[in-house]
């Protein structure tokens, strides 16, 4: 499957990138590439062979999570350390952006 420039530049369109008429050669190629390889996956014969996600066995070992009381003289002494604190809780900077 080859993609024509109008194509690409469709594509550029939905994911709202300005390409330059370079770029869009650029890319054009790029992603034919892309598409020939996918082209040669699907010709692999796949039917014996089990899905898998991962291939190294290994596992995340989860731990439950345990309260243990802290001495509220400690606990006042590390609320006072905070940088900033609003109540009981330490403010720290936002960890996420807006889109």
């Amino acid at each position: 499957m080859k993609l024509s420039k109008q194509e690409v530049k469709h594509i550029a369109d939905l994911a709202h990138l300005e390409l330059s008429e370079l770029e869009q050669e650029l890319y054009s190629g790029q992603l034919n590439s892309v598409l020939d390889y996918i082209d040669q996956l699907k010709k692999v014969n796949t039917l014996d062979v089990e899905p898998t996600a991962q291939v190294t066995g290994l596992e995340n070992i989860m731990a439950e999570d345990e309260v243990e009381e802290c001495d509220k003289q400690i606990q006042e002494k590390m609320i006072e350390q905070f940088p900033q604190r609003q109540g009981d809780y330490n403010r720290v900077k936002r960890m996420l952006r807006d889109s």
